[in-house]
């Protein structure tokens, strides 16, 4: 049985873990006609050997050793990725998921402000909240390969959205969840204006630890929160579909409420020790997408970058 958001520390402050960059967005969407939407699990920049490096660690080997240098590079590497039209087209919007801010995994980096310096991109992140000196549960094996935050890190982890296009109606959303107190789960909202049509736009990373009825509920408590906002809508991000059948059902829950995808089932965002999963999508509701891809050449991250393009006028 889930239970709600365990850390009400962070979830009731005034900012509600929110924190909005300083940098000023280039204004609305003029004579365009289209606009790119991009989502990438960065893990927190530290590369893309998720598997070997976890397997090291075990035997107390913990690459890279310069942690800050490799990251700040890594980071550098997506942003020129980001910023130079060749892999993808310059997305207006970006969501981040693992988006550490000024963690040790991460070398002190925060990840979200570099590449909103980088790219030229104010961003808004939504910290996880968390917990200092809770030990965390025993996960499944096969995806006890992540390196945990310190229990006294006072760094944190979360999402994160850069955008070219001004963001309003910022909301933190704590998703359901069930065992993972050393990883809460959470979504953001926010409302964006393309050619004076409200669009809301949801970055979602989801538990992947557990049965599949658990990730039905944290995608349900999203779809729910979108379901008060009358008019078109994106929820995109790390849906962690990581096997086929949790890939097959969470496409159908999302096609159930209307949502569509133009990444066919089983295209390949995550990969792992010779593993290939689906694990990111972009859904949209109301809205029609064009040209989509997936970044496969950028090796940051253990996740591949994914972007659709969103015709206007809508």
């Amino acid at each position: 049985m889930a239970i709600s958001a365990p850390f009400p520390d962070v979830s009731t402050q005034p900012d509600k873990g929110i924190e909005i960059g300083d940098r000023e967005s280039d204004g609305q969407i003029h004579d365009r006609s289209s606009v790119v939407l991009a989502s990438y699990n960065i893990r927190y920049g530290v590369g893309s050997r998720l598997i070997s490096s976890g397997l090291l660690r075990k035997i107390g080997i913990n690459p890279p050793r310069l942690r800050a240098e490799a990251v700040a590079l890594n980071l550098k590497t997506a942003a020129r990725v980001f910023s130079d039209n060749g892999l993808l087209p310059r997305p207006d919007i970006l969501a981040l998921q693992e988006a550490d801010k000024a963690t040790g995994r991460a070398g002190g980096q925060h990840v979200a402000a570099r590449l909103s310096l980088d790219l030229g991109m104010p961003f808004v992140h939504v910290g996880a909240g968390i917990p200092r000196g809770i030990k965390p549960e025993q996960r499944e094996w096969w995806l006890n390969f992540e390196e945990q935050i310190g229990l006294h890190d006072p760094g944190d982890t979360g999402v994160a959205l850069l955008s070219r296009l001004p963001l309003s109606e910022i909301e933190r959303i704590d998703l359901p969840w069930h065992k993972c107190a050393w990883r809460p789960r959470l979504a953001m909202g926010v409302t964006i204006e393309l050619e004076d049509q409200r669009v809301r736009l949801f970055n979602v990373h989801v538990d992947p630890h557990g049965p599949l009825d658990n990730q039905h509920q944290q995608v349900e408590a999203v779809l729910e929160r979108a379901e008060q906002f009358r008019g078109p809508r994106v929820i995109l991000g790390d849906f962690n579909t990581l096997s086929k059948e949790k890939a097959v059902e969470i496409r159908r829950l999302m096609e159930s409420r209307n949502y569509s995808t133009p990444f066919p089932t089983g295209t390949t965002t995550w990969r792992g020790a010779g593993l290939r999963f689906h694990a990111d999508w972009i859904f949209t509701n109301g809205l029609s997408v064009g040209r989509w891809g997936v970044v496969k050449p950028l090796n940051v991250s253990d996740h591949w970058p994914i972007w659709a393009e969103i015709a206007l006028p809508i």
